[in-house]
């Protein structure tokens, strides 16, 4: 007799609480139903559920995000680039600790002791009623260039997989991969290890509705922020083999909602804002307006905090970043988080002075287009990249020459700017990587290198 199971499976959440009455009554509805038709049910979280983008999860370094995940009975989760970059290395060993559900995951290691972190398995193998050992297997995005400094050394998928096939082997009948690595892996995944029955992504937050076969391995995945959530059902023979499988996604904006729904999500919305107006940083002498399309006093007081936590007297900051005004008077940390959303570091940058003029020289190229353009991704949580503006740097467009502290930059010297690392990131600004010597500063958020300036600056008076 065939044997049927079925997973349901959430993904890149990103806090977007919003969703989250929806998905909860779905997944714990079709949970009761899907077992009393006799199926036996898997509920799987792909990661990134947790962005400091929302005030409680600012406030609770994702606590909050975990206690609501325990409302599911999730039978296993996998960590995202937010979870393991997004909070201290402290911080993402603490975030589990009452969580009801096993954390997943086999590509990072802890660089000081070179061991699987305490907080995950590196596999779970589930046995039906029926007998069947379903093996799941989790993957990250392994991030090389940031996850050391926050004390993970990351793997490459292509490297784990074998070793754990191997590992495991007869030890399990259906391999399930809970893939936090984007569809472009995904798909190569399954056309180089057809052995796998499931592959469910994540991280590039592409949607496939149905679901897609590639060499015979069902590939799915249910987008981003909750907007859809995903289901596959497999048909499992008496040999425990999977015979059929199909996927399907739900919208859930199709859902029906509840009046309550709206007073819970106000609700996590203000806990956290309290939380974080609790705690006053700084008393501000004057309020300051931001301006994402010309130079504003604001941006100017952002480049001081970040040429001073690099050391450096050069620096530029686009005028997008600041999502709200400095308030005058007392300054807590929601206007700083309400100001600066963004998942953000600052980098040091190293350049000759030819390549730093030819780097201001791109910047110039594409002022006027980036002005206006609405950017995603890189931590970048505003809307428009917005207005360059520079510190200790004047371009004079007419003769094309670069001023360093007013006067004309030497070619052969070595100088010093402060950035963010979305400018390592973002295709616009070559130099950074094809000539500069980058420190990506990872300590803090560019929020929290604000708010120690600002501490120093006009600090609280007791």
């Amino acid at each position: 007799m065939n044997e049927r199971v079925t997973i349901l499976h959430t993904n890149d959440l990103h806090s977007h609480f919003e969703h989250w009455p929806l998905i909860r009554r779905y997944l714990l509805a079709q949970q009761t139903m899907q077992r009393a038709a006799g199926k036996t049910v898997l509920t799987l979280d792909l990661g990134d559920a947790i962005d400091r983008a929302h005030p409680l999860s600012e406030a609770t370094r994702g606590q909050a995000n975990v206690q609501l995940l325990n409302e599911i009975g999730y039978d296993a989760v996998t960590i995202g680039n937010n979870e393991g970059l997004g909070l201290t290395h402290q911080e993402l060993d603490q975030l589990y600790q009452a969580a009801n559900f096993d954390v997943v995951l086999d590509n990072l290691v802890d660089t000081q002791s070179n061991e699987q972190p305490k907080w995950a398995l590196p596999a779970k193998v589930i046995t039906t009623a029926g007998g069947t050992r379903i093996l799941l297997l989790a993957f990250t995005a392994p991030f090389v260039l940031t996850y050391p400094l926050n004390g993970w050394t990351p793997a490459s998928v292509k490297e784990r997989l074998p070793e754990l096939l191997k590992q495991y082997a007869g030890q399990y009948d259906v391999l399930v991969v809970m893939s936090h690595l984007g569809i472009n892996v995904d798909r190569w995944l399954a056309k180089h290890y057809p052995s796998i029955d499931v592959i469910i992504g994540s991280h590039t937050h592409h949607l496939l509705v149905n679901g897609e076969q590639v060499q015979g391995v069902l590939v799915a995945a249910a987008g981003k922020y909750g907007e859809y959530i995903g289901q596959i059902n497999l048909t499992i023979d008496a040999a425990h083999h999977v015979i059929a499988s199909q996927a399907q996604t739900v919208e859930t904006a199709t859902l029906p909602t509840l009046p309550s729904d709206m007073t819970e999500i106000a609700r996590w919305q203000q806990q956290g804002e309290q939380l974080l107006s609790q705690q006053v940083i700084a008393r501000s002498p004057q309020q300051l307006k931001p301006h994402w399309h010309h130079p504003s006093e604001l941006t100017a007081l952002g480049l001081k905090a970040i040429t001073s936590y690099a050391k450096t007297d050069l620096g530029m900051l686009n005028g997008g970043l600041f999502m709200r005004d400095l308030p005058a008077g007392p300054v807590n940390l929601n206007d700083l988080h309400t100001m600066l959303p963004h998942a953000m570091h600052v980098i040091r940058v190293t350049l000759s002075g030819q390549d730093l003029w030819r780097l201001v020289y791109e910047m110039e190229l594409v002022r006027p287009f980036l002005n206006k353009y609405q950017i995603h991704g890189m931590g970048f949580r505003g809307q428009v990249f917005g207005y360059i503006q520079y510190q200790g740097l004047k371009w004079q467009a007419s003769t094309h020459t670069l001023l360093v502290h007013d006067q004309p930059v030497e070619l052969q010297r070595q100088y010093q700017m402060a950035l963010l690392d979305h400018d390592l990131f973002i295709p616009f600004f070559p130099t950074i990587n094809i000539s500069g010597k980058t420190e990506i500063l990872f300590k803090a958020f560019l929020r929290t290198v604000v708010g120690d300036y600002l501490a120093t600056q006009w600090p609280v008076e007791d």
